[in-house]
């Protein structure tokens, strides 16, 4: 019997985002990594929601199992490196947007290997959800992720892949290999636009779309920031608009979507529904600082789309 809705594996990062205040600048503390940014949007909609990952012996470790502790997230299986440390992200704001900076190589979680998974876990999970960072990481996380990826096919669990590059920690060509042969065994591919332009060497939405379901994918939510989400499967094909708002600080908003994505596709099975509800619950994400602050309840994004 599946008793979790969604297990998310991979690194959280505490966040540091620039704000002016007085003539200052200061850096407030919060939240960010990707899949623990998508546990928190998924429990924030009302799944019931576990993490995998390890933290450091230290205070950033301890401010991310009180986080998850509020957020009601499983976080049982979490490993505490005693000697090890918590990686760290800046968010900085210029002309073009934010910026980040990274204080993150040889992370507690970077030195998870295949021999810690929770596999019982896994399999007691509904979806399994993880990222192109969470191999990008280590080669160690890499080969972990296969080896859970396989570990929930075996088992009847769903995997979601988020393809989410980044090029400052592996090389491009590195990254597609890994990443198409993860997404090959994955049965949800969420990949951004820009990412997988690079990633697949296609231009149009449409022709990504049909390369994720020709590598073996079921479904396919391809985020498209204003111009919304283009999600397909074998029999369908469609664009759902994007909510437009007065943006803030997109940081997170992708993780968003992905959580509040899986979340709504668990209670009913319909993909193009589930991503136009993503789609609201992204927006809301835009209107705060940084990655988990800003991300909405299901109770914000049903008001969101009642009055929008």
């Amino acid at each position: 019997m599946k008793t979790i809705d969604l297990l998310a594996i991979g690194e959280p990062l505490m966040e540091f985002a620039e704000v002016q205040r007085g003539g200052e600048r200061l850096y407030l503390p919060g939240f960010g990594g990707d899949v623990s940014n998508t546990a928190v949007a998924a429990a924030r909609q009302g799944a019931k929601v576990a993490i995998f990952t390890a933290l450091g012996g230290d205070a950033f470790g301890r401010e991310f199992l009180a986080l998850w502790d509020r957020e009601g997230i499983d976080r049982s299986s979490v490993l505490l490196r005693r000697e090890g440390r918590t990686g760290v992200y800046f968010i900085s704001y210029g002309e073009e947007g934010h910026v980040f900076s990274y204080a993150r190589a040889g992370s507690a979680a970077s030195l998870v290997h295949t021999g810690e998974l929770p596999l019982d876990l896994i399999t007691s999970s509904r979806v399994l959800h993880v990222s192109g960072i969470s191999q990008a990481i280590s080669s160690d996380c890499a080969d972990a992720i296969f080896a859970a990826i396989r570990h929930a096919k075996a088992n009847g669990t769903t995997v979601s892949y988020d393809t989410n590059l980044r090029l400052r920690l592996w090389p491009l060509d590195r990254a597609r290999a890994v990443i198409h042969g993860a997404v090959a065994l994955s049965d949800i591919a969420l990949p951004g636009l820009d990412d997988a332009q690079q990633l697949t060497g296609l231009d149009r939405p449409e022709d990504i779309c049909a390369f994720y379901l020709g590598v073996g994918c079921r479904i396919v939510a391809l985020t498209m920031g204003k111009s919304g989400t283009m999600v397909a499967t074998s029999d369908r094909l469609e664009v759902l608009p994007a909510r437009p708002v007065q943006a803030v600080d997109a940081t997170g908003a992708g993780d968003t979507f992905d959580g509040a994505f899986l979340a709504e596709w668990l209670v009913h099975g319909d993909a193009f529904k589930a991503a136009a509800y993503a789609n609201a619950a992204a927006a809301l994400s835009t209107l705060g600082q940084g990655a988990v602050g800003p991300m909405p309840t299901r109770n914000d994004v049903e008001r969101f789309l009642r009055t929008a």
